[in-house]
């Protein structure tokens, strides 16, 4: 049996969980700043870090009592290293190192994305080869995993992730922030009636969503011109199913390139209702392929994710020192464990 303690402080949520073997969870605790970060139309890095010092003791005393266990109990503690805001980084890594040295706990630093990764992990085993789309408010990628723990960013984005499109969207359209859950359950409601470009629509496996923005944002402008009057269920429909259509699309051909045996979704736009719907008709399509779908409360930050990723890092005996530092712009692919091996 293993416990291991997760800290996830990445940007603007202070999340800890306790895990116990593969994916047995005895608490899970986040505290959530959104309504703080949303008078500002976006996360304040600042405010966050400040903010996850107020809570990170409260955090983990919760996480404890409803885990019923003491530190004492823990077999590791795991805590996300990079990517992420670098204040808020830190607050989560010191507290993860000074647990580790007090109590004389091995420690683990987690990869952000790769904690996205291994949510799918959740529910049912992995399974090898498989793709993942991940799409987040900072990261749209095509990340293909061979093996456990073995990452090949195969494509990603030139420039505006496709959460932070939503987000800026949502700006446009006056929606409360985060932008992205509104304009998904617009979507469903409203109807494909305005022509707007499907970005970077080449052979790539590479993503661009600053063009589709920009057409958004120069359509309303016109609009609003002209004395127009913008349906934004349509405006939310035409820009979603434009969105879907790119990443669905990317994601089916690299599938079908590698041969895999899985395709998987992950990051905070994989609870996006229509992606998942359409991931789901377009898998279905395909010989011996399945979708692989994180659970809703996995998709946003969480620790969580963070702890069944560590859990995969605990038996490859992937552990960090205490000279572990945070990683704000770290690769994925420097993750994987024949280059953590390799590179000693």
């Amino acid at each position: 049996m293993s416990l291991i303690l997760a800290i996830e402080s990445s940007c603007d949520e202070m999340a800890m969980a306790v895990l116990k073997d593969k994916r047995e969870f005895l608490s899970s605790v986040v505290a959530s700043q959104i309504d703080v970060h949303a008078l500002y139309g976006g996360v304040v890095p600042e405010i966050a870090s400040r903010k996850h010092v107020e809570c990170v003791s409260l955090v983990l005393k919760e996480t404890l009592k409803q885990a019923k266990i003491s530190v004492d109990e823990i077999d590791a503690i795991a805590v996300t290293k990079g990517p992420g805001l670098v204040g808020s980084l830190h607050i989560g890594l010191q507290a993860a190192k000074t647990i580790a040295m007090a109590y004389h706990k091995p420690l683990i630093g987690v990869h952000h994305i790769a904690g996205h990764i291994y949510a799918n992990n959740y529910e049912q085993d992995m399974i090898y080869p498989s793709l993942c789309l991940v799409v987040s408010g900072g990261h749209s990628e095509l990340v293909l995993l061979k093996a456990p723990f073995e990452f090949e960013v195969i494509g990603t984005t030139l420039d505006d992730a496709v959460g932070e499109a939503y987000d800026k969207v949502g700006r446009v359209l006056n929606l409360p922030y985060p932008g992205g859950p509104v304009i998904d359950k617009m979507a469903s409601m409203g109807n494909h009636i305005y022509d707007l470009p499907i970005p970077l629509d080449d052979d790539s496996y590479n993503f661009s969503f600053s063009g589709l923005k920009s057409a958004v944002i120069n359509l309303n402008h016109k609009a609003n011109q002209r004395g127009e009057i913008i349906n934004k269920d349509d405006l939310a429909t035409s820009f979603q199913d434009v969105v879907i259509e790119i990443l669905v699309n990317k994601t089916i051909r690299g599938a079908k390139a590698y041969g895999v045996k899985q395709v998987m979704l992950a990051g905070g736009v994989s609870a996006n209702r229509g992606l998942r719907k359409a991931m789901e008709i377009a898998v279905n399509k395909l010989d011996e392929v399945e979708l692989l779908l994180p659970p809703m409360s996995c998709c946003t930050d969480n620790a969580m994710m963070i702890a069944l990723a560590a859990k995969e890092m605990y038996d490859l005996k992937m552990f960090s020192d205490l000279s572990l530092g945070i990683k704000p712009n770290i690769d994925l692919e420097n993750e994987s464990f024949s280059e953590v091996n390799r590179n000693g």
